[in-house]
């Protein structure tokens, strides 16, 4: 079984604190997806480069303090690919691709954290722009390699994804037009689409327990005010490996819980 972890830290150093490499060493994945490293190479040099014995692979901001994507592995990659070719959001330090390619397949494990437009309409702007070019790059992808992409999407796709569905559908990360491109990406049979949501595949249904993330405002944590932010997205025969999930909340690391599926596969 390879067991593969998504976790936002919300910046390592902090997660660190709090005691996600003890968990880490505990549960024992394969290979880790992490966002918001929240840090630079400088910063992680000596302590950071491997966790819990995994070596780890990274994308950088540019900007100090800010984003950042890793996946950190027990196997070697055959190559490691920082960025997506994009000319805006390269320098933010949102994706990193760690590939596992044999003889016989070719297979991508990717890191993403997709901008926010929670700040103000210039930054949803910019939300949306890198949506068309992530949605681009995904449907090349599909045409060439079986990949999983984990990270944080900063989208619930359905009302089933979020506690208040209701009052936040004029909200960053519940607007139509970002359902919409979830849809369009998530449609089974469409040639703009293919890719499968793992978690809902084995949990079409689950509302309360399907959340990942909650605001630090208020009591949302306690009363489970929460949103489902963090995917596995998958090419449709590697999503069909999907045996196990797990979202973890025995602990708190970061803003974000930690979201853990097992596929009958191997690096």
């Amino acid at each position: 079984m390879f067991k593969l972890t998504s976790l936002n830290l919300n910046g390592i150093r902090s997660a660190t604190t709090k005691g996600v490499e003890a968990w880490i060493a505990a549960t024992a994945p394969d290979c880790i997806c992490v966002q918001e490293i929240k840090a630079q190479a400088p910063d992680m040099a000596g302590r950071f480069e491997v966790l819990a014995d995994m070596k780890g692979y990274f994308h950088f901001a540019e900007k100090k303090g800010y984003s950042g994507v890793g996946v950190y592995a027990r196997h070697e990659p055959s190559d490691v690919v920082v960025g997506f070719g994009s000319h805006e959001f390269d320098a933010e330090g949102r994706y990193v691709e760690t590939r596992f390619d044999t003889p016989s397949r070719k297979l991508s494990i990717i890191s993403a954290y997709f901008p926010s437009g929670s700040s103000g309409e210039e930054r949803q702007e910019a939300k949306f722009r890198f949506l068309a070019e992530m949605h681009a790059h995904l449907m090349r992808m599909k045409g060439e390699r079986e990949f999983i992409l984990c990270g944080d999407i900063n989208i619930a796709h359905q009302n089933i994804d979020l506690k208040n569905w209701r009052g936040n559908q004029k909200n960053s990360g519940f607007t139509p037009e970002e359902r919409a491109w979830m849809s369009q990406l998530l449609h089974p049979t469409e040639s703009t689409g293919g890719i499968v949501d793992v978690y809902r595949r084995l949990q079409p249904d689950t509302t309360d327990a399907c959340y990942t993330w909650w605001s630090n405002r208020g009591q949302a944590y306690a009363n489970n005010v929460g949103w489902r932010l963090d995917y596995h997205l998958a090419t449709p025969a590697t999503a069909l490996l999907a045996r196990t999930e797990a979202i973890y909340k025995g602990e708190k690391f970061s803003d974000h819980a930690p979201i853990t599926i097992g596929y009958e596969m191997a690096l």
